[in-house]
């Protein structure tokens, strides 16, 4: 899918975001709507398991674990600033992340590293709302759409283009799918993800001892925020004043000007302040023991 705005074309002839999105998918990739459905389907089970999943091992760093324990007894102890809603987002985001760096299963939505923004979203919506499967399919569908575009027109490799395409696809793909479970127009589900887009542009990808521990498991909770008020926005009638595709080719070229030590490489940002030096040699002093 290689444009926002031919989505939004076949909008404008009647369809609804969901359903353009199928039919574009069917068009171009010979692939029928029904068969598009049912992978998306299993999809969205897939995604609901890796929030149910507990860690039978710690993260293979151990710089992580626990995170989402100490939001939800948060939750559960008072009214957090963010709201309900957004904290156990969060909170699931936090878990789903943690569990990648276990080895557990989850789905790249749209990468490992930035596997638990959508699933939290879209559980904590199902929690907090009682929204119906097929509403959950339907938003899981757009979100897969603006995957598509981002993909395609920029990338969502933290190795070509830092952690704004990968944490910030996931809180783009996000923000489209509450779009839709608000009932939004077609242009709020594709503002939502450009407003969400323009937020992060530049935002580094750097692991701490190369493991997408730190800070990556802390981006899918914070960044579940930005999903929520990049929707709100949009909803509002708020549109981004750069179309949409603009915003997707702007982040692949702000991706490409990154230099190499802020791609992926652990040779930049917080990887290399003193900290988190220190833990990368103390990680590998202690790797062949781990190991062994």
């Amino acid at each position: 899918m290689r444009s926002f705005e031919a989505i939004l074309a076949r909008c404008r002839e009647g369809l609804s975001l969901p359903e353009a999105v199928l039919a574009l998918e069917e068009e171009e990739r010979g692939i029928p709507a029904a068969e598009v459905r049912e992978r998306m389907r299993r999809r969205l089970e897939d995604l609901e398991a890796s929030v149910r999943g507990v860690e039978e091992h710690p993260a293979r760093g151990r710089l992580v674990g626990g995170e989402a324990e100490r939001m939800e007894a948060y939750l559960r102890e008072g009214s957090p600033l963010s709201g309900p809603f957004t904290a156990r987002a969060s909170a699931l985001a936090l878990k789903v992340a943690t569990g990648n760096a276990a080895m557990r299963r989850i789905v790249a939505a749209p990468t490992a590293g930035s596997c638990g923004i959508l699933p939290g979203v879209l559980v904590a919506y199902r929690r907090t709302f009682a929204s119906s499967e097929e509403e959950l399919l339907a938003a899981l569908v757009v979100a897969g759409a603006v995957g598509s575009v981002v993909a395609e027109r920029a990338t969502l490799a933290g190795a070509e283009g830092g952690c704004q395409a990968e944490c910030g696809a996931a809180a783009a793909m996000a923000a489209s799918a509450l779009a839709v479970l608000r009932g939004g127009s077609p242009e709020d589900g594709v503002h939502a993800a450009a407003l969400v887009l323009q937020s992060v542009l530049g935002l580094v990808c750097d692991p701490v001892a190369g493991l997408v521990e730190v800070p990556c498991v802390l981006r899918n909770g914070s960044l579940v925020g930005l999903a929520v008020l990049g929707a709100d926005l949009a909803l509002s009638g708020i549109r981004s004043l750069i179309p949409p595709d603009e915003v997707v080719d702007a982040l692949g070229s702000v991706g490409r000007a990154l230099p190499a030590s802020l791609r992926e490489t652990s040779r930049g940002g917080l990887a290399v302040t003193p900290t988190g030096a220190a833990l990368a040699r103390r990680l590998a002093s202690e790797a062949p023991r781990l190991e062994g």
